[in-house]
């Protein structure tokens, strides 16, 4: 018998008599975030079979990263369209600190919540 099997693009090694998949940590580093890993539990616990595939395919890493940037960038991108419509300004932030800082809490909360309910814990898979 062969000692390696490719099969389904996954490399299969003889172990004893059982071949096992020939899986390796993905090099490089990843910057996984707030937004990748609570997204990360979520797929664990609601989509396995997308979780199992990503893993073994080697991208499951960079996925998260992406799904994390993703996120981050939408939640700036809300806090400051919302600002402006609110009108929220440095004019304000220079008269009233205290406001300023409470306006600027809730819309960065609004934003979270959107971006938490349909990006981060949404049941379509991103690829």
């Amino acid at each position: 018998m062969k000692e390696k099997i490719i099969e389904n693009g996954i490399e299969y090694v003889k172990n004893g008599d059982y071949y096992i998949p020939n899986l390796k940590a993905p090099e490089g580093t990843y910057n996984i975030g707030k937004y990748g890993s609570l997204h990360s539990i979520f797929i664990k616990e609601n989509r396995p079979a997308f979780y199992s595939m990503k893993m073994i395919n080697g991208t499951w890493l960079a996925y998260l990263e992406e799904i994390d940037t993703s996120a981050k960038k939408m939640v700036n991108k809300l806090v400051k369209d919302m600002a402006v419509k609110q009108g929220i300004t440095e004019e304000l932030k220079a008269k009233d600190q205290m406001a300023w800082v409470g306006a600027m809490n809730n819309i960065r909360h609004s934003a979270e919540e959107f971006v938490l309910r349909d990006f981060v814990y949404s049941m379509e898979v991103r690829r």
